[in-house]
Formats: C-alpha cells, sequence, structure tokens
C-alpha cells in the first residue's frame, strides 16, 4: 500500500456520535411519544431512542375499573412496551434522580440489590405522570386503597372478595356484617364514578353465590367534596349520574369533604364516622414527589411549559402529560387538563419536536381542542359529552366500549378486550382470588419491586381489620 493510500486511510473521519433521547415514563404520554418517535426515526443509526418505565408494559387506564369489577381479566388492558416499540430501547427501572442542566437520570432497579445507574442523554422527555393526593392526610394513606396502577385494581378486586368471605361467615353478627360489606370511595370525579358503579355492579353481582349475606346488608357510599359528581361533563349530566348511581343502589354524598380515614371508617366534617372496612382514595392526584426539587418553574407543581413543550432554561428538555402545566391555546392558554387524551396527544407533538429538535429546527406548538368526555357509570350505563352532544344511558354505555376499544393499542389487545366483554355479558362475576390473603402473608417484600412492596404493605394494613 502506497504512502498516499495509508495517508487516505488515516484521515476518514469517525462516525459522528449517536443522539441519545431519553423518554421517562410509560404512561399515554410518554409512550405515545416513544411510539412515534419510532415510526419517524425507523432503524436510524445516529439516534438512539430509550424508553424508562417503572412497569415492562402500557396500561389502559380508562379500563382499570372494569378489572376491579372482574369485567375484565387484568391481562386483557396490559400490552408490553416490548412488543410495542421493538426498535427503541427500554429500561425498566424507577427515576432516581434527575439532572436537567447534564441531561443525566438515575434508574433504580427493584430486586434483592436494589442498585442503581446513571444514564446519559442529549435529550430529555419528562412524561412522569402523576400520583394520588392525599391532601397531607396520613390516615387515607394508611388504611385507604388507590386506583391509580393494575396492582391497585388487582388488590381492590382480591379485597372485595376477601370482604364477602368474611361477612358469609356464620360467626359474623348482623352488625359486623354490615360494616364489612360497607364500601365507601371518596372522589366524585371520573375515577371515583367508575369505581364507585364498579364495584356496586361487583358485590350485587356476586351475592348468589354468598348466601348469608343480603343486598340489604349491601352498601356503597360515593363521597364528593363538589357540588355535583363528574363536574368535568357539567351539571346536567352529574346530576344524571348521581340519579343513576342513587337508583343502583350506590350512596351519593356531594359537598362533603372527607376529614379522615381511620381503622374504625370514614370520618365526616360533621364528625360521624361510617363503619367501613373498604375505602378506595379517588379524590386526586399530584405530581411526583421527585419533581419538587428540580430548579424549574411550577404551576401548582406540576412543571410549567411553554406551547412546544419545552422547560424554560432547559434546552433540549421537554415536559408533558399528568406532571405538567402545558397551555392550551385553544382555550386562552390555560393548563390542559390532565387527561388521556391530551396525553395522547401531547406525545405524539413532542415526537415531532424532538425531530424537529434534531435537525436544528425548532419545533411546533401543541394545538388540541377536546373532542369530548365519556364515562361508565354502572348497571350498562354510561354518560358522555362528544362535539358538544349529550348522551347518557345505556347508548352512552355502549359509546364508550366502542370507542375505548377502538383506542386500545394493537389488535391482540383489542380482541381480548372484546373476548372478555362477551363472557362478561354471558356469565355470572368471576369471585375467585387471585391472591389470597393467606399467600399475601407468605410473599417475601425485598424480593418484589419497590412499588409492589408499598401495595402488599398497604393491603397487609388493611387485613387485620378482617379479623374476627
Amino acid at each position: 500500500m502506497g504512502a498516499d493510500e495509508k495517508s487516505k486511510e488515516l484521515c476518514v473521519e469517525a462516525p459522528p456520535p449517536r443522539k441519545r433521547v431519553l423518554i421517562l415514563g410509560g404512561g399515554f404520554a410518554g409512550m405515545y411519544a416513544a411510539l412515534h418517535l419510532e415510526r419517524r426515526l425507523g432503524k436510524r443509526d445516529d439516534v438512539e431512542v430509550t424508553l424508562v418505565s417503572r412497569d415492562n408494559y402500557f396500561l389502559f387506564t380508562p379500563m382499570l375499573h372494569e378489572v376491579a369489577a372482574s369485567d375484565l381479566n387484568a391481562t386483557a388492558i396490559v400490552i408490553s412496551l416490548r412488543k410495542l416499540l421493538p426498535h427503541l430501547t427500554f429500561v425498566e427501572g424507577d427515576v432516581s434522580g434527575l439532572d436537567l442542566k447534564a441531561k443525566k437520570v438515575t434508574v433504580a432497579h427493584g430486586g434483592l440489590d436494589g442498585h442503581t445507574h446513571m444514564l446519559d442523554s442529549d435529550y430529555v422527555v419528562l412524561a412522569m405522570g402523576s400520583e394520588t393526593n392525599f391532601f397531607g392526610k396520613s390516615g387515607p394513606r394508611d388504611y385507604a386503597l388507590t386506583m391509580k396502577t393494575l396492582g391497585d385494581a388487582m388488590l381492590l378486586r382480591n379485597c372485595l372478595i376477601d370482604r364477602l368471605e368474611e361477612a358469609d361467615a356464620d360467626c359474623v353478627t348482623a352488625g359486623a356484617r354490615d360494616a364489612i360489606v360497607t364500601f365507601v370511595v371518596v372522589g366524585g370525579g371520573f375515577a371515583g364514578v367508575e369505581t364507585a358503579g364498579a364495584i356496586n355492579d361487583f358485590i350485587h353481582g356476586a351475592l348468589p353465590f354468598y348466601s348469608n349475606i343480603q343486598h340489604a346488608n349491601v352498601r356503597v357510599m360515593l363521597v364528593h367534596g363538589g357540588k355535583e359528581v363528574l363536574p368535568e361533563l357539567g351539571e346536567d349530566l352529574g346530576a344524571y349520574t348521581r340519579k343513576k348511581l342513587i337508583e343502583n343502589g350506590v350512596e351519593v354524598r356531594t359537598g362533603i369533604h372527607v376529614k379522615d380515614v381511620t381503622e374504625a371508617g370514614v370520618e365526616l366534617p360533621d364528625g360521624t364516622v361510617v363503619p367501613t372496612k373498604t375505602v378506595v382514595w379517588t379524590a386526586g392526584v399530584t405530581p411526583p414527589s421527585l419533581l419538587e426539587d428540580l430548579p424549574c418553574e411550577k404551576e401548582h407543581g406540576r412543571l410549567k411549559v411553554n406551547e412546544r413543550m419545552e422547560v424554560p432554561g432547559f434546552p433540549g428538555v421537554w415536559a408533558l402529560g399528568d406532571c405538567a402545566s402545558v397551555p392550551d391555546i385553544t382555550n386562552g392558554g390555560k393548563p390542559c387538563p390532565p387527561t388521556a387524551q391530551h396525553a395522547l396527544r401531547q406525545g405524539v407533538t413532542v415526537a415531532r419536536n424532538v425531530c424537529a429538535a434534531l435537525k436544528g429546527q425548532r419545533g411546533k406548538a401543541f394545538r388540541y381542542r377536546m373532542l369530548g368526555q365519556l364515562a361508565a357509570i354502572g348497571q350498562r350505563s354510561g354518560v358522555a359529552r362528544i362535539l358538544g352532544l349529550k348522551f347518557s344511558g345505556t347508548f352512552a354505555w355502549v359509546l364508550w366500549r366502542t370507542i375505548y376499544l377502538l383506542k386500545l393499542p394493537r389488535l391482540e389487545t383489542k380482541v381480548r378486550v372484546a373476548m372478555g366483554w362477551t363472557l362478561d355479558l354471558l356469565f355470572h362475576k368471576d369471585v375467585v382470588q387471585v391472591i389470597s390473603p393467606r399467600e399475601l402473608d407468605q410473599l417475601t417484600l425485598p424480593a418484589l419491586p419497590l412499588d409492589s412492596r408499598q401495595q402488599v404493605r398497604q393491603v397487609r394494613s388493611l387485613q387485620p381489620q378482617a379479623q374476627h
């Protein structure tokens, strides 16, 4: 080889380093941002996209209450993130540290060692969702169940069955039986109304298998601090929902803020205590506590971003979904509501803006006008407001199922849900406990992920109440 050829070889430039995009959160916002980045970038070698999520699946949260009510199997409303995003890098773990200036993220993994490691990036997308808001009260945190995760729905279902098994025992007195099968849901938004309707349907549907429990023993109560339930849909549909819930046997109390939740039950502002062993807290959400220490401007705890969802002062960082206060330019710049349909479309816009940043271009503003909202309220009834039109009753329930079935990702998920709904129409409620109280006691907490450990401790704290 001649000297000229050797010099040419030495002058060949090394390929530029890959640009690294890090997406934190696998909910609607994070997953759809990752999904559309994958579609737009294809198999490019110069960009690496990594999704970090505490779960290795995407959860279709609008159907959580159907898992709690045994209408659907738990696996029907989840799908593997590795299946959805085969060309992206996936990391399962909890984000335990954030350095937005350096764009470094610390990820903690559960298990026996509980190790952490650092991820470096050039661009960061914060889609970390929200947590249940207990408003500084220790009682709800210690004695109430929540409805945010798949584990929450499964634990609630197991708890409902456990209460039925306990109340059906011959040794239980009439007064004690009534308290055991009293169920209180706190919060009259979408999650609270749908959960209360689902609990009511499940309990009354299961009673044919429990001869010692009568329908008159069962008490399902929904407590809401606002003037009317489902305020997002307007007073008229809220009033219809309240009336329908009452017709179905749910006791609805509005204009009441729960004072506390104790081992004895739910304490109301007037000092009245509703004896119960099962409380579901759906009274609100709050951004993840990890965001509190970030040196960013915040609005009610959510990261304040501009119309392109960029975090001011931190180039290459975007925030969206429940953890961000995204201005709605179609509604005078008011913050977008924390709904799945907003999070989904914010994810699509962020994906476009990341691609624009990779090209050195400016992104586009997020613009979306809500099409409508729907809720299932039990007994095959629903309410909906779509494009300004109002629907209620069975037609709204069919509409709810049809629209959400179409929104499910991948054909296999749609088929599983459709099959589950068909079986639910044909057969009685399934009253099999997935994890019995005895098995729960035998679980070794250090061997579980951090989130699961918290859930098991929560249910164990409720178990002594169920002894008689």
